[in-house]
């Protein structure tokens, strides 16, 4: 797959697991888990979710765990939102540093918005 329509459809993965997670599940293990960063493989098959966690380690334990057991919904939640050919198998990890690159990101999103909206008015 192409390298930018590889970041395209991780950031569209990313955008429907954070509402998903955030507002959808009733799981209150998932209270205080945010998707900071998702990376989907070059052949869609699999994508890696960052999550940010926060707590004892033990509540980071039970989130993860609540995140694997809910993957097939949220599998089956990306497929009929995003309508890919292959719905990547999700593999949760905690995100080292959650804070830095997540607020660099959005920058960085905000700022390429902004800019394509600049360059579109004449």
């Amino acid at each position: 797959m192409d390298e930018r329509r590889t970041l395209r459809v991780s950031e569209a993965v990313r955008e429907e697991l954070s509402e998903i997670i955030g507002f959808e599940l009733d799981d209150p293990r998932l209270a205080e888990v945010d998707v900071t960063d998702v990376h989907v493989s070059p052949d869609s098959r699999h994508a890696t979710i960052k999550v940010a966690l926060h707590g004892e380690d033990r509540q980071k334990n039970q989130a993860l765990a609540a995140l694997d057991h809910a993957s097939g919904y949220l599998r089956r939640e990306l497929a009929s939102r995003l309508r890919l050919r292959h719905v990547p198998e999700l593999h949760f990890e905690p995100d080292k540093n959650p804070d830095a690159d997540s607020r660099i990101d959005f920058l960085l999103r905000r700022a390429k918005k902004s800019r394509s909206r600049e360059e579109k008015q004449p």
